[in-house]
């Protein structure tokens, strides 16, 4: 079983700031890219913090996730939601499980709740339902009937980020997404997605071949921004799904010589804790994934005291964090009159 000094040696940090990390000390002061190390190197290890002792809850929580290992720490959004559960959890003396996919009878029959992360699939959820346990979907619902879930509005994030860029003046704006699943596996638009299309449509600057969906790593930044930068149709704006694609985004625009924000600006979404050190720093919608843990827990907390029958969906606000990723577009270079 891994020790908190095998964590301080993976993570190249003493054993004391592992400590204070993994039992959410508020009063330590370390950067995000080191708490993130930790975390890691806990989850490689396979490390589990024992909850307090005091105060000890009667509830035993199973908690189950839609990803893997590695799409977690490619995309911290996910992780910084399950780091949430995971402290809001402990601080109310909560045991918890992470319920194995293939193997989870044993685990099962110890629980009394389920929290689930991410968006599954139907046979997924078909078993989440025979578990007969309560359960809050976080990111995603499902079945709104059947569960609670906490959810971002993801309407109005995606609105007040084109509100920004249009009153700047972009009118040549660009979308780069993922594909989305649903339930059944059928592909569908990410919501962000949709709500650009239709914003732009109002307004009568939609081009379709501004809009790449691939995946959301890296890469498909690159790839995807090179296309639009090298096309006859160049955006002066693109807004991206995620943070991680806004990396990929950035390294095309500096090997291609395009200088963020003086001849493209660049929208993120979720403000990972490395957006802000990004340059130029990054603006983006920030997600309080911190709030949605919280949320979560509470929720679950109240059904199983409460025997509640009707499902609850709670909605979380997102807010435009303006760093400086973005201006008004470059503009255009007048012909000189001929003589």
């Amino acid at each position: 079983m891994a020790t908190i000094k095998d964590i301080a040696k993976l993570a190249n940090v003493s054993i004391t700031t592992v400590s204070r990390v993994l039992n959410y000390d508020e009063t330590l002061n370390v950067s995000p890219e080191t708490r993130k190390r930790v975390f890691e190197a806990a989850e490689e290890l396979a490390y589990v913090v024992a909850p307090k002792k005091k105060p000890k809850s009667k509830w035993k929580i199973g908690l189950y996730d839609s990803f893997s290992l590695e799409e977690e720490l490619v995309d911290t959004y996910y992780l910084s939601i399950r780091v949430a559960l995971e402290k809001k959890l402990t601080k109310k003396g909560i045991e918890f499980y992470r319920i194995d996919k293939e193997n989870h009878g044993d685990h099962v029959k110890k629980i009394d709740g389920v929290l689930a992360l991410g968006t599954f699939k139907s046979r997924e959820i078909e078993m989440i339902k025979s578990f007969n346990k309560p359960c809050v979907f976080v990111d995603s619902n499902p079945d709104e009937q059947y569960f609670d879930s906490v959810v971002i509005d993801f309407n109005s994030a995606t609105r007040n980020a084109l509100n920004y860029l249009t009153e700047l003046g972009h009118e040549s704006i660009g979308f780069i997404g993922g594909v989305e699943t649903d339930m059944y596996g059928n592909r569908f638009k990410d919501l962000r997605q949709d709500v650009f299309e239709k914003y732009l449509k109002q307004k009568n600057i939609f081009k379709e071949e501004l809009v790449k969906i691939g995946g959301y790593d890296p890469k498909d930044g690159y790839i995807h921004l090179r296309e639009m930068l090298t096309s006859e149709s160049k955006p002066t704006a693109v807004f991206v799904a995620n943070d991680t694609i806004a990396v990929g985004c950035y390294k095309c625009a500096y090997e291609l010589g395009v200088k963020i924000p003086g001849e493209l600006s660049i929208v993120g979404f979720n403000d990972v804790a490395t957006a802000q050190y990004m340059v130029p720093p990054l603006t983006t919608v920030k997600l309080y994934t911190e709030i949605m843990g919280e949320t979560a827990v509470d929720l679950l907390i109240e059904k199983l005291s409460t025997k509640r029958e009707v499902s609850k969906k709670i909605t979380i606000n997102t807010k435009l964090i303006i760093r400086e990723s973005a201006a008004a577009p470059p503009q255009e270079k007048k012909k000189k009159p001929e003589n």
